[in-house]
This record gives structure tokens, C-alpha cells and sequence, in this order.
């Protein structure tokens, strides 16, 4: 199921410099608010579990 495109409550509304993540069962994508056609960056469920721990870990 495809929850759609979204960014993290912690970013401000208006705020452009973040990313978006979009899920889905099987991927997890990634792509930056300021250029939303350059691309995405796709990630297995596993690794983006693994960024995410690691992120906060820092």
C-alpha cells in the first residue's frame, strides 16, 4: 500500500531544505524538496531500519 509522499513532523511547514519519503511494502523512497524531479533514492525496508538506528544513534 502506498502511504504517498511526506516529511517528518519536526519539519517546519514552510521549511524547503528537507527530504521526503514515500512507503511502500517493499521500498522505501527518498528525494530532497528542492529538486522533487532529480530523482529518488530507493532503499530496501531493512536498510532504511538500519539508517534510521544509526541516525539516531549518532
Amino acid at each position: 500500500m502506498d502511504t504517498g509522499w511526506f516529511k517528518s513532523s519536526r519539519s517546519a511547514a514552510a521549511e524547503a531544505n528537507c527530504v521526503e519519503v514515500r512507503l511502500t511494502p517493499t521500498t522505501i523512497a527518498i528525494r530532497d524538496t528542492k529538486n522533487r524531479t532529480a530523482g529518488t533514492l530507493s532503499l530496501h525496508p531493512t536498510t532504511w531500519a538500519a539508517f534510521l538506528t544509526t541516525t539516531k544513534n549518532a
